[in-house]
């Protein structure tokens, strides 16, 4: 295995694991808090709304745009490129006392302030039963890959290690969610693709930990204790965890810092999913494993004395 970095002495992580434990559990009631008290702030894709397609002759200026909106009197309006950077897409909620044609003419005449060239190139108006339907078929997406994720965990590992690892993913995507629900982030469908991405990100890192903690139980001599055994197996695994995340996360920081607001959110949710997923891997699943009561007889069967034959 390729190591950035090589450790002399294990790092003593169980140490830490009832504090981390309480630390993660206050987080996650925190964000339950969050979900139930505030609720996610949907998007248009789930709401309804209106979506304008704009062309330009020439590259759109998309800052201008939105505060030429702003400046209109448009809150909550999402602004991006559309096939090419000519032409711009514009998601507006549904606003009271104005239909298409009314609320069409008022954008215009808010973006010709500053691009009197701009071309309305179409009007669609997506209704509130069709942002129903994208929110339950979201909502069913979310729920077949935590079904498939613990199927997967299930068959793979030992029950302790399964559910270790199933708690382990659930309290990394309620955190994601309660976060954009306490901060009223708006939790749009490219949200939801960056939470199903980080089930499936969260719950490799913590297939790679356990698979080293079971292959130290075989191998490791039977006087070692148990933490022992999982700081060893943490240590071994730090210096992949480091490589790998960090480079993913310096992928993800240039979309948070410079995709614009059409990546904005989809790159925020990957970035706490990212953190929270290293953390829940090592702070949380694995000193959940000595909660549950791991133990080497539970991977090695003892072998049995053979009776000697009485003459």
């Amino acid at each position: 295995m390729l190591e950035f970095f090589h450790f002399k002495k294990d790092i003593p992580f169980m140490r830490w694991g009832k504090v981390t434990t309480a630390i993660s559990l206050a987080t996650f009631l925190f964000a339950v808090w969050a979900l139930a008290y505030k609720g996610l702030n949907f998007g248009v894709d789930f709401t309804g709304g209106t979506v304008l397609q704009i062309n330009y002759p020439t590259a759109a200026p998309i800052e201008q745009i939105r505060a030429d909106l702003a400046h209109a009197g448009f809150k909550d309006v999402s602004v991006q490129n559309f096939g090419t950077s000519r032409d711009v897409l514009i998601r507006m909620p549904v606003k009271a006392g104005m239909d298409n044609a009314s609320l069409s003419n008022e954008v215009m005449a808010a973006l010709k302030t500053n691009q009197p060239q701009a071309e309305l190139r179409s009007v669609n108006f997506v209704g509130p039963e069709v942002g129903k339907e994208l929110y339950q078929n979201g909502s069913l997406a979310l729920l077949v890959v935590v079904a498939g994720i613990l199927l997967y965990l299930a068959l793979r590992f030992e029950w302790r290690f399964a559910l270790a690892a199933i708690i382990a993913n659930l309290h990394d995507v309620t955190i994601i969610l309660g976060l954009f629900a306490f901060f009223q982030w708006e939790f749009n469908l490219t949200v939801l693709a960056g939470v199903l991405a980080i089930l499936g990100y969260s719950v490799n890192e913590s297939v790679v930990v356990f698979d080293r903690i079971r292959e130290n139980l075989r191998k490791m001599r039977k006087d070692v204790p148990i933490p022992d055994i999982i700081d060893n197996a943490i240590t071994a695994t730090m210096s992949r965890t480091v490589i790998t995340h960090g480079s993913t996360q310096m992928m993800v920081l240039s979309m948070l810092f410079f995709g614009g607001e059409a990546l904005h959110n989809f790159a925020l949710a990957l970035t706490i999913g990212i953190l929270f997923g290293i953390y829940s891997s090592v702070l949380v699943a694995s000193p959940l494993l000595l909660m549950f009561g791991v133990k080497r007889e539970h991977f090695i069967k003892p072998v049995e004395k053979k009776q000697e034959a009485v003459v």
